[in-house]
Protein backbone atom coordinates (compact mmCIF):
# COMPACT_ATOMS: atom_id res chain seq x y z
CA UNK A 1 0.00 0.00 0.00
CA UNK A 2 1.26 3.06 -0.95
CA UNK A 3 -0.06 6.40 0.42
CA UNK A 4 -0.18 9.30 -1.33
CA UNK A 5 2.89 9.53 -3.30
CA UNK A 6 1.34 12.42 -5.92
CA UNK A 7 3.54 14.42 -7.65
CA UNK A 8 2.72 18.04 -5.48
CA UNK A 9 4.61 17.65 -2.89
CA UNK A 10 8.07 16.46 -4.92
CA UNK A 11 7.77 19.61 -6.77
CA UNK A 12 9.95 21.41 -4.46
CA UNK A 13 12.90 19.06 -4.12
CA UNK A 14 13.74 20.14 -0.45
CA UNK A 15 10.39 19.90 0.71
CA UNK A 16 10.28 15.53 1.26
CA UNK A 17 13.16 14.47 3.53
CA UNK A 18 15.26 12.52 1.17
CA UNK A 19 12.49 12.56 -1.51
CA UNK A 20 14.96 10.87 -4.32
CA UNK A 21 15.65 7.89 -1.96
CA UNK A 22 12.22 7.43 -1.25
CA UNK A 23 11.05 7.43 -4.58
CA UNK A 24 13.35 5.09 -5.45
CA UNK A 25 12.49 2.82 -2.60
CA UNK A 26 8.76 2.81 -3.74
CA UNK A 27 9.57 2.21 -7.03
CA UNK A 28 11.47 -0.94 -6.04
CA UNK A 29 8.37 -1.85 -3.43
CA UNK A 30 6.36 -1.38 -6.25
CA UNK A 31 8.20 -3.40 -8.67
CA UNK A 32 8.70 -6.36 -6.11
CA UNK A 33 4.86 -6.20 -5.59
CA UNK A 34 4.71 -6.83 -9.79
CA UNK A 35 6.77 -9.17 -9.86
CA UNK A 36 5.55 -11.32 -6.57
CA UNK A 37 2.36 -11.10 -7.76
CA UNK A 38 1.22 -9.37 -4.54
CA UNK A 39 -1.65 -6.73 -5.15
CA UNK A 40 -0.76 -2.87 -5.50
CA UNK A 41 -2.80 -0.10 -3.97
CA UNK A 42 -2.46 3.44 -4.04
CA UNK A 43 -4.06 6.29 -2.34
CA UNK A 44 -4.09 9.67 -3.83
CA UNK A 45 -5.17 12.55 -1.15
CA UNK A 46 -7.47 15.26 -1.97
CA UNK A 47 -5.61 17.87 -0.62
CA UNK A 48 -7.44 21.11 0.35
CA UNK A 49 -8.04 23.71 -2.33
CA UNK A 50 -4.53 26.19 -3.23
CA UNK A 51 -2.43 23.09 -1.98
CA UNK A 52 -0.83 21.03 -4.55
CA UNK A 53 -2.63 17.91 -4.06
CA UNK A 54 -5.70 19.70 -4.52
CA UNK A 55 -7.78 17.63 -6.79
CA UNK A 56 -7.60 20.96 -9.78
CA UNK A 57 -3.64 20.96 -9.11
CA UNK A 58 -1.46 19.10 -11.51
CA UNK A 59 0.28 18.16 -8.53
CA UNK A 60 -2.49 16.05 -7.44
CA UNK A 61 -1.41 13.07 -9.73
CA UNK A 62 0.01 9.93 -8.76
CA UNK A 63 4.06 10.46 -9.18
CA UNK A 64 4.82 10.19 -12.59
CA UNK A 65 7.82 7.77 -12.37
CA UNK A 66 6.23 5.23 -10.32
CA UNK A 67 6.23 1.79 -12.43
CA UNK A 68 2.51 0.99 -12.16
CA UNK A 69 0.41 -1.49 -14.29
CA UNK A 70 -3.19 -1.46 -15.13
CA UNK A 71 -3.68 -3.33 -12.56
CA UNK A 72 -2.86 -0.97 -9.55
CA UNK A 73 -6.04 -0.19 -7.75
CA UNK A 74 -6.07 3.85 -6.87
CA UNK A 75 -8.32 5.18 -3.85
CA UNK A 76 -9.14 8.60 -3.39
CA UNK A 77 -9.46 10.36 -0.25
CA UNK A 78 -10.42 13.32 1.89
CA UNK A 79 -8.89 12.30 5.12
CA UNK A 80 -5.00 10.91 6.36
CA UNK A 81 -6.94 7.53 7.72
CA UNK A 82 -6.81 5.75 4.06
CA UNK A 83 -10.07 3.57 5.82
CA UNK A 84 -12.02 6.79 6.48
CA UNK A 85 -15.18 6.95 4.04
CA UNK A 86 -13.19 5.17 1.36
CA UNK A 87 -13.73 1.26 -0.20
CA UNK A 88 -10.13 0.85 1.09
CA UNK A 89 -11.30 -1.77 3.40
CA UNK A 90 -13.85 -3.76 1.46
CA UNK A 91 -11.44 -4.06 -1.78
CA UNK A 92 -9.15 -5.50 0.52
CA UNK A 93 -11.40 -7.90 2.09
CA UNK A 94 -12.21 -8.64 -1.90
CA UNK A 95 -8.93 -9.65 -2.32
CA UNK A 96 -8.67 -11.74 0.75
CA UNK A 97 -5.89 -9.54 2.16
CA UNK A 98 -4.47 -10.06 6.00
CA UNK A 99 -1.31 -7.82 5.81
CA UNK A 100 -0.66 -5.01 4.57
CA UNK A 101 3.02 -3.00 3.36
CA UNK A 102 2.50 0.16 4.25
CA UNK A 103 5.19 3.01 2.75
CA UNK A 104 4.12 6.85 1.49
CA UNK A 105 3.95 10.01 2.84
CA UNK A 106 3.55 12.11 4.80
CA UNK A 107 5.17 9.95 8.65
CA UNK A 108 3.29 12.26 11.18
CA UNK A 109 0.12 12.64 9.15
CA UNK A 110 -1.54 9.92 6.73
CA UNK A 111 1.27 7.05 7.46
CA UNK A 112 0.34 7.57 10.98
CA UNK A 113 -3.42 7.28 10.81
CA UNK A 114 -3.57 4.67 8.33
CA UNK A 115 -1.29 2.56 10.09
CA UNK A 116 -3.02 3.13 13.68
CA UNK A 117 -6.33 2.04 12.02
CA UNK A 118 -5.53 -0.63 10.17
CA UNK A 119 -4.17 -2.31 13.11
CA UNK A 120 -7.53 -1.38 15.25
CA UNK A 121 -9.04 -3.13 12.36
CA UNK A 122 -6.98 -6.32 12.79
CA UNK A 123 -4.68 -6.13 9.66
CA UNK A 124 -0.83 -7.23 10.38
CA UNK A 125 0.65 -3.98 9.36
CA UNK A 126 4.23 -3.48 8.34
CA UNK A 127 5.74 -0.69 8.09
CA UNK A 128 8.73 -0.01 5.69
CA UNK A 129 10.94 2.21 7.91
CA UNK A 130 12.65 3.57 4.77
CA UNK A 131 9.77 3.61 2.64
CA UNK A 132 8.19 7.10 4.24
CA UNK A 133 8.59 10.53 4.71
CA UNK A 134 7.94 14.07 5.87
CA UNK A 135 9.21 17.24 5.68
CA UNK A 136 10.54 19.24 8.45
CA UNK A 137 8.07 21.79 10.84
CA UNK A 138 8.93 24.38 13.08
CA UNK A 139 9.88 21.86 16.15
CA UNK A 140 11.09 18.76 14.66
CA UNK A 141 13.44 17.83 11.56
CA UNK A 142 11.87 15.19 9.24
CA UNK A 143 14.35 12.82 10.28
CA UNK A 144 13.45 12.90 14.18
CA UNK A 145 9.61 12.84 12.83
CA UNK A 146 10.00 9.20 11.02
CA UNK A 147 12.40 8.18 13.78
CA UNK A 148 9.83 8.83 16.75
CA UNK A 149 6.86 7.18 14.69
CA UNK A 150 9.14 4.45 13.75
CA UNK A 151 9.21 3.81 17.54
CA UNK A 152 5.81 4.69 18.83
CA UNK A 153 4.55 2.82 16.00
CA UNK A 154 6.42 -0.59 16.27
CA UNK A 155 5.99 -0.38 19.83
CA UNK A 156 2.06 -1.14 19.54
CA UNK A 157 1.14 -1.13 15.75
CA UNK A 158 3.41 -2.25 13.14
CA UNK A 159 6.71 -4.71 12.62
CA UNK A 160 9.01 -2.05 10.85
CA UNK A 161 11.23 -3.71 7.66
CA UNK A 162 13.03 -1.99 5.48
CA UNK A 163 12.76 -1.92 1.86
CA UNK A 164 15.79 -4.18 1.13
CA UNK A 165 14.32 -6.74 3.95
CA UNK A 166 10.97 -7.24 3.11
CA UNK A 167 11.54 -7.54 -1.12
CA UNK A 168 14.13 -10.58 0.05
CA UNK A 169 11.72 -12.06 2.69
CA UNK A 170 8.57 -12.84 0.46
Amino acid sequence: MIIDIQAGPFENPLFIHHGEKLLTNIKQLITWAHISKIPVILTQHNGKPGTTTSKLSPGWSIHPTLPLIADDVKIEKNYPDSFQETNLDSHLTRLGVNQLVIAGIQTEICVDATCRRAFSMGYDVILIKDGHSSADTSILKADQIISHHNTVLQDWFVSLSDTQNIIMSF
